[in-house]
């Protein structure tokens, strides 16, 4: 597998977009899907990352990269290569690639339909957190984040502390 940032506008990117869209369209209400559109996923403060199999695409993530944090937009693998490690890989690419730019927190929004990717972020150290952003209340999302060991982050750290977990 291969795993590389790449333009969002390419045909590949587009089909794995619609896929995810559709697939979404499948589980919530319009008003509890928080997605980037495409225009918005190619700006230059998103990270787009695609998984390649033989030069084939098979997944996708997008993070949205503000100052100090980033936040989770896109995360798709195609349901044949489910179960494959696939969305771990791309969340720690993505994660290697925003801790030089002075990311020390990941945030995301999920959905309640979706125990797999709960599950999946949990494993990878995401906690429950409060809403953050601009989103509403919505008993259909769940928030979480993640605390990025970036060196800034391991020397301020307080004693003690777990990495990746953030003191209460």
């Amino acid at each position: 597998m291969k795993i590389a940032l790449e333009s969002p506008l390419q045909a590949e990117a587009v089909a794995l977009v619609a896929e995810l869209d559709a697939h979404q369209a499948a589980l919530y209400p319009p008003e509890s899907r928080h997605a980037l559109d495409m225009a918005a996923l190619a700006q230059a403060n998103v990270l787009f990352a695609i998984a390649r199999v033989e030069g084939k695409a098979m997944g996708c993530a997008a993070l949205l990269v503000e100052r100090g944090h980033a936040e989770l937009k896109r995360l798709y693998v195609r349901p044949a290569h489910r179960g494959r490690g696939v969305a771990r890989a791309l969340l720690q690419f993505l994660e290697q690639q925003v801790a030089p730019r002075g990311c020390s927190l990941l945030k995301l929004e999920t959905g309640t339909a979706q125990p797999d990717a709960i599950a999946l972020y949990r494993s990878m150290g995401f906690v429950p957190c409060g809403r953050f952003g601009n989103y509403g209340v919505d008993p259909l999302s769940v928030f979480m984040e993640k605390l990025l060991m970036t060196p800034q982050s391991l020397r301020s750290c307080p004693q003690g502390a777990e990495p990746g977990h953030p003191q209460s």
